[in-house]
């Protein structure tokens, strides 16, 4: 098979940013379209450049809005598409986020996050943005986000990410931030025939009848083990109505309660029903640890050493870093919750994810979080400090 033209290969030294948009064309996006906003502007900068080097197509448009509606209507027409945006961006993209949800389109965003809120600190470091990505839009939905720590982390979750959006017909987040976007560091980009792409379920003409094309109403007449109904292409002869309406399975409107039980229904389990295929966690020491550090992004990275100076105090600490931070990982951390002393949820918001945790811990093991409000990363003696008195360890004055 010859392989598609203008792909890296090999060991490269790569903002986290352009590892992004290397990531998303080895998976197979050929459609961008993005705005400029620090600190995400080099993913579009990037993809300005490789898009025509691999037969895609680059349009800058004229405002967050837009660029999320160009990504939903170039995946109608078959095309792997994505955009990239920060804070304000983000926030003007959530009503076309919904769009995408209830049209069940794939496609990628990118969050290359900062500190907020409205313009805020357009050049430097924050993770403020974690609970919009899950509840930003309006409506019943569940959402995928994924959160690298390192530009190596940045390629493969766009990867993942893409196959995620593909397998699921969803929308997908990657939640990264300003450290890990402006950060330089080896890339390793293995050979196509090495990463496993995963492409949406189509209907083909042939394969019905074009004229009597239909959503499946029974999940288990769906393709594959996501349970995703197949999708048709704007321009291959079917006659199917495309609508953020709540829809029948031809996608006409249908404006009862029982469209949308069956709507919202069908766009929450499809998420909810394959837990175990999105959730993606890492765990370091987890067997026998009295405190858990639970973090993610550029914060997991940076809790590192301090959980290694824990250890050699004598304190019994480990790691799960979220790498799937929504669905939010429920079921782990209350198996944990009742095997260990107290969570440490490190952040560089002022209370969120923790939030979650403290949900799921419910009452069962003690929640501290590290937080600061932005502007630079969290400091390590803080994250240890907090390790010491989760186990009840003196800490520094």
């Amino acid at each position: 098979m010859t392989k598609p033209k203008g792909l890296l290969q090999g060991d490269h030294f790569l903002l986290g940013d352009y590892a992004a948009a290397e990531g998303a064309i080895l998976a197979g996006c050929r459609f961008f379209a993005g705005y400029p906003i620090t600190p995400a502007t080099e993913i579009a900068e990037r993809m300005s450049t490789r898009m025509p080097q691999v037969d895609g197509t680059y349009i800058q448009m004229e405002d967050e809005i837009a660029s999320m509606n160009a990504i939903l209507g170039a995946s109608w027409s078959g095309a792997k598409s994505m955009t990239a945006t920060s804070g304000p961006g983000f926030s003007l993209m959530m009503e076309n986020l919904g769009l995408g949800i209830m049209l069940e389109t794939p496609c990628v965003l990118v969050n290359v996050q900062r500190g907020g809120p409205s313009t805020g600190l357009p050049t430097l470091v924050a993770q403020q943005d974690m609970m919009q990505a899950r509840w930003g839009s309006h409506g019943d939905y569940e959402i995928i986000a994924l959160s690298p720590g390192s530009p190596q982390e940045f390629f493969d979750l766009t990867i993942r990410a893409f196959n995620l959006a593909e397998k699921y017909r969803t929308p997908v987040l990657i939640m990264a931030d300003a450290e890990v976007g402006h950060m330089t560091e080896k890339v390793v980009i293995p050979d196509p025939d090495e990463i496993e792409i995963i492409n949406r379920p189509l209907v083909h003409k042939g394969d019905i009848e074009p004229g009597l094309f239909r959503i499946y109403r029974d999940m288990n007449q769906c393709r594959g083990d996501a349970r995703v109904s197949p999708m048709a292409l704007a321009g291959e002869g079917f006659r199917f109505h495309v609508t953020g309406l709540t829809h029948d399975e031809r996608g006409y409107p249908d404006m009862s309660a029982k469209g949308n039980k069956w709507n919202v229904e069908r766009i929450i389990n499809k998420i909810r029903d394959n837990l175990d295929d999105i959730i993606m966690l890492e765990e370091e020491n987890l067997d026998n640890a009295e405190v858990v550090v639970v973090s993610y992004g550029i914060s997991a990275r940076t809790s590192l050493w301090p959980i290694e100076l824990a250890r050699k105090e004598g304190i019994r600490v480990g790691l799960l870093k979220l790498i799937t931070v929504w669905p939010f990982p429920e079921e782990k951390i209350k198996r944990l919750a009742g095997s260990i002393q107290a969570f440490v949820v490190p952040e560089i918001n002022m209370g969120q994810v923790v939030r979650e945790v403290e949900r799921c811990a419910a009452g069962t093991a003690r929640v501290f979080g590290v937080h600061r409000p932005g502007g630079e990363v969290l400091e390590p003696v803080a994250v240890l400090d907090t390790i010491r008195r989760a186990a009840g360890r003196p800490t520094e004055k």
